[in-house]
């Protein structure tokens, strides 16, 4: 989700090169330019940064962050095993 603290036009621009980013990677893989691939993808990581959908966390709910772990090694560990026991 974008930090919906941003101001409307600049969210929206934002959201317009993130959309032209996603659009290169998809013309870049076509024609197999790896170069130009790792730029697009490269703004389509400045972009999501800037919406505040990467990078470090604008709530402050005071809840851990939780996306930063693995499903195995953090808090659900036990669930993540029996999970795992289960489907083997």
């Amino acid at each position: 989700m974008a930090d919906p603290s941003l101001d409307p036009p600049k969210r929206e621009r934002l959201v317009k090169e993130l959309m032209a980013a996603r659009r290169a990677v998809g013309t870049a893989r076509r024609r197999k330019d790896a170069a130009a691939e790792e730029s697009a993808r490269l703004a389509v990581d400045r972009a999501k940064r800037a919406l505040g959908e990467r990078g470090p966390v604008w709530w402050s709910d005071g809840a851990p962050d939780l996306n930063r772990h693995l499903a195995r090694t953090g808090p659900y560990a036990d669930w993540f095993a029996a999970v795992e026991e289960a489907t083997t």
